[in-house]
């Protein structure tokens, strides 16, 4: 098998994703193994990641690309490479996360075209517990080199779906039919990116195969950087508490740049940008404060405003593609996302352990509190703040803020008295409100305690 040369300016790798001691980064080097000119076919090239040895040193393909064009698509299209890490896995049972093919299984060959070049498109077959994520291509009839591409422990991947049409070989005349197919990741679980590494899969068929044809795509977690959360804010006299309190920089999510739109090329952000931190900061906001001088209880009533706003969070989805509430890309004409992908944040991360409701919900929260005789009471809301950094520090947009019905909390003075704070429900029309209620017993001698507040979704 013969591959031709090409030659493109060797460009600085991004710190490889890591996922136990498999190694990914991306190259936009590749070379040709053979296109359809000779066919009577519609127009494809199929090309084979090459990674160079002196910028990605022991990185290998995962399969070939697949194109619908004579384009020389070096330095202008992307595919993921992988290599064994130099520390082997945690767990010592798992093995190596590479493998070289056992076999190949050739899916076509141009037989009877009346080409005046060879080619053919062979399937590898994977050793027991490692699986194939791609179709290898070859300029002749002859099996591909074992070398030419590896197969990923099982473990490592996610079963992914057919995809989109690239080509088929009707009108060419060939003996056996074929159509090539790119490869759908699933949606990703919460805290998860799945991604095809850029290869296609096939079928001996000009008719869109079963979506369930065994297909497979990378799956990483989000790395997510924990900070000690600000503490609550404890009343210490009867003088006006501060409104805001300072924000805390709690969790730090790290996004490969594939994963997010920014205003540059996919390509650029590899370049410039491999890695974005999206950040949460989190602080306490004072829904308000009563001092009761007197001796009876005095029940008193606020509005905690909602963080968030609609039109904010359309833009920032719209500028960045990230949700916080799903995963995402949601995929609309005129999407070209350098490598095909689904991620989802973690739900501690986004506030949405118990429901992602909480995203869509813009009406401001009413809040009652009894405050006991002789004493001063304040309730806070947390509130978390997120924004989306590039690699140098530079901010992608403006930041997102969030509040909701479950970070409410209850601060008295002097600390041993009695409290109770209330949350009523949001009137739906045509329905009672109602409350619900935290009396002594629930509060413990310490000055603040987390209010649980339920909530319908009643606007």
């Amino acid at each position: 098998m013969t591959i031709n040369d090409n030659t493109a300016t060797h460009s600085r790798p991004m710190e490889p994703i890591k996922l136990d001691n498999l190694l990914i980064s991306f190259t936009t080097e590749f070379q040709r193994v053979w296109d359809t000119k000779n066919l009577r076919s519609s127009p494809a090239g199929f090309w084979r990641p090459a990674p160079p040895p002196d910028v990605l040193p022991g990185y290998f393909s995962l399969g070939d690309l697949a194109i619908p064009e004579f384009s020389n698509i070096t330095g202008t299209s992307v595919a993921a490479v992988v290599r064994e890490a130099d520390s082997p896995s945690i767990d010592s049972t798992k093995g190596k996360a590479l493998s070289r093919p056992a076999n190949f299984e050739q899916v076509w060959k141009d037989s009877g075209s009346g080409a005046k070049t060879y080619a053919s498109i062979w399937r590898p077959i994977p050793p027991e517990g490692y699986v194939a994520l791609g179709l290898v291509c070859a300029s002749d009839h002859e099996k591909p080199s074992v070398n030419s591409v590896r197969c990923v422990r099982m473990d490592l991947v996610a079963p992914a779906t057919v995809g989109t049409s690239i080509w088929s070989d009707k009108g060419s005349g060939a003996k056996q039919n074929f159509s090539a197919w790119s490869i759908e990741p699933p949606i990703a679980e919460a805290g998860e990116i799945c991604f095809s590494p850029g290869t296609f899969t096939g079928v001996q068929s000009h008719s869109r195969p079963s979506p369930h044809l065994a297909s497979y795509a990378l799956r990483i977690p989000i790395t997510l950087q924990s900070n000690t959360a600000p503490a609550a804010p404890i009343l210490s006299g009867f003088g006006s508490p501060s409104p805001i309190e300072p924000a805390t920089v709690t969790q730090v999510a790290r996004l490969p740049w594939f994963a997010v739109r920014d205003d540059m090329h996919p390509l650029e952000q590899l370049r410039s940008s491999p890695y974005y931190r999206l950040e949460r900061a989190d602080r306490y906001v004072l829904v308000g404060h009563e001092h009761n001088a007197g001796d009876q209880y005095r029940s008193v009533k606020w509005t905690a405003e909602r963080a968030q706003n609609a039109s904010l969070l359309q833009m920032f989805n719209r500028l960045t593609a990230i949700e916080f509430d799903r995963a995402w890309p949601i995929r609309t004409p005129g999407d070209n996302w350098a490598i095909r992908f689904s991620a989802n944040l973690a739900k501690t991360f986004t506030h949405t352990e118990t429901s992602p409701g909480g995203w869509r919900k813009f009406y401001p929260l009413e809040v009652v509190a009894l405050a006991a005789k002789h004493s001063m009471v304040a309730v806070y809301q947390r509130q978390s703040e997120y924004r989306l950094l590039r690699a140098d520090n530079t901010p992608v947009t403006f930041g997102i803020e969030y509040s909701d019905d479950e970070s409410l909390y209850l601060s008295q003075y002097p600390s041993e008295k009695d409290a109770v704070i209330t949350c009523p429900l949001p009137m739906a029309s045509g329905h009672e409100q109602s409350e619900v209620s935290f009396g002594q017993d629930d509060i413990p001698a310490l000055a603040s305690k987390i209010v649980t507040v339920i909530t319908d979704t009643a606007p």
